[in-house]
This record gives C-alpha cells, structure tokens and sequence, in this order.
C-alpha cells in the first residue's frame, strides 16, 4: 500500500476511456477508501473487496428480444387499451435504455398500436376487435398481391426452391405435431414471409414488421386446442404450396383466402381468451 496512481492522462489512455469517466471512478474509489486523493496525487490505501465491486447489468435486450417481450406483456398481462406506459419502469422490466424502448413505441404508433398522448408519453391503444379485423384484412389485401406475383415468376427464381424446403418443414413438424406443436408460429412467420418476400415495396415490408409480429405472437395466446389448430394450419400451409405450385392464379387465390380466413378467426378467439373482446 502507499503506491501512487499514474496520471488521470494516462489511465484514460490506458482503459480507452474518457477522463471524465477516470475522475468518476477516482471519487468513488476515494468514497470506498480504496485510494486517498490529495490534490493530484492518488495513493493506494487498499485492495478492493468483492464487496466494493457494482454488480453487472444485466444484458440489454435486442430490438427483435424487445418486440417479443413487449407484445407478451401486452396480452399476458391483460394490459387493457388506454393504458398509460411509464416508460422508465418499462424501460426497467424490458432491460432496455429507455431511448431505444421510446423509440420502439415510436415505431408502433405508426400502426396505431400506441399514440403519443398531447402532454407527452405513450398510451396502449392495444388489440382491440376493430384493430384485428382492420389488421387482418390489410393482411390479406396484401398477401393477394405478393401471390398474384408469385404465380407469375419464373421457373429457376429461388421461392420455388424456398417452398420445397418450407413443404419439408412442414411435413416434418406434422410428424412431430403431437410434442412440438408450438414450433408452428416460428414456422408460420416464416412462411407468410417467403410468400411477400417476391413483392419489392418499401411500403409492404413496412407494414409486414407489425403484421408479423402480431400473428406470429397470437398463437401463443390462447393455449385451447393449440395442437388441432396448428395441425390444422399445417394442412392448410400444405394445400396453399400446392396451389402456388400449380401457377393457376385463381386456385392460390382460393388457398389464400382460406387460409387467412381461418388466421383471422384464430386471432379473434385469442383475443377473446384474453378478455380484449367481448
């Protein structure tokens, strides 16, 4: 004990950070008696104790970690529409900064999730019935353009060999249906994905992200025959390939439209199940 610290320069230098954060750290040492600073001299008085050490945030979540959690917290914890976000506890309860979560909410008022109240901060307009029919047939108006030019594409464009894999998947998780049925939402937003991922619009891909998250979030909701329904889809996604593969735009219109008809009645009943309907 008794060594002196080397200049605030050189331990800047030293731990690449700046000497505004060195004299921080300094004054805290200081505080725990670890260092004795005299003007600018910096003498060892001790070594540290595990005790004196802060304890490691924990990680910050991904935006993609962030979209997860948020929608789970919104229908698992029965948020109800008009509710008023505090940003900071949520900021906390997601392990985010709250400039990245304010951000997030700023990128789901454009759909009418959450609306920036006139005095400042956030309010959950929510999943409301009126919201899920709207969102449900935006969905289809454009999932019926992205076949319309599915149909017409080449035979050597790379989607056709994207539905033969997707068909194995499917047949694959049809085999395993009885344990792992709850893979099918993964599997599902990858699907509708591959089908609009043949229509280049700016536009379609921003309104996809929100019309993504939510159906893909929504088989998680209501747990009631969750393994008939997702076996069901399965024969549904199966019949939509075949109906794509044929190139007859009237047939994968038709498969289309079953197939989104029943994905809206899913989203309706899990709403229900979770007390956002009546």
């Amino acid at each position: 004990m008794g060594d002196t610290l080397a200049s605030e320069n050189l331990l800047a230098a030293q731990m690449g950070v700046s000497r505004t954060v060195i004299r921080s750290v300094l004054t805290r040492l200081d505080e725990l008696g670890i260092i004795a600073l005299q003007g600018r001299e910096k003498i060892l008085r001790r070594r540290s104790l595990a005790t004196d050490r802060l304890e490691t945030p924990a990680p910050l979540l991904t935006i993609e970690e962030l979209e997860g959690r948020f929608m789970d917290w919104v229908l698992r914890m029965d948020v109800p529409p008009g509710t008023v976000l505090n940003v900071a506890q949520l900021a906390k309860d997601f392990s985010v900064v709250p400039h990245t979560l304010q951000e997030f909410l700023s990128s789901l008022s454009r759909f009418g999730i959450v609306v920036r109240r006139p005095g400042g901060g956030w309010v959950l307009h929510g999943f409301t019935k009126e919201y899920a029919l709207e969102l449900s047939d935006f969905r289809t108006l454009l999932e019926l353009n992205s076949v319309r030019h599915l149909v017409a594409l080449a035979p050597n464009h790379p989607i056709w060999a994207r539905l033969d894999r997707l068909e194995q998947a499917h047949l694959a998780l049809l085999d395993r249906i009885e344990h792992d049925y709850h893979d099918f939402s993964l599997l599902d937003e990858t699907f509708h994905e591959a089908i609009n991922s043949v229509v280049t619009n700016r536009f379609v891909k921003e309104f996809q992200k929100v019309i993504s998250l939510v159906f893909h979030y929504h088989f998680q909701w209501n747990k009631a025959d969750e393994r008939t329904r997702n076996a069901d889809a399965i024969q549904e996604h199966l019949a939509y390939i075949a109906a794509l593969r044929s190139r007859d735009a009237a047939a994968a219109q038709a498969a289309a439209l079953r197939h989104l008809a029943t994905s809206k009645q899913t989203l309706l009943k899990a709403l229900q199940a979770n007390s956002h309907t009546d």
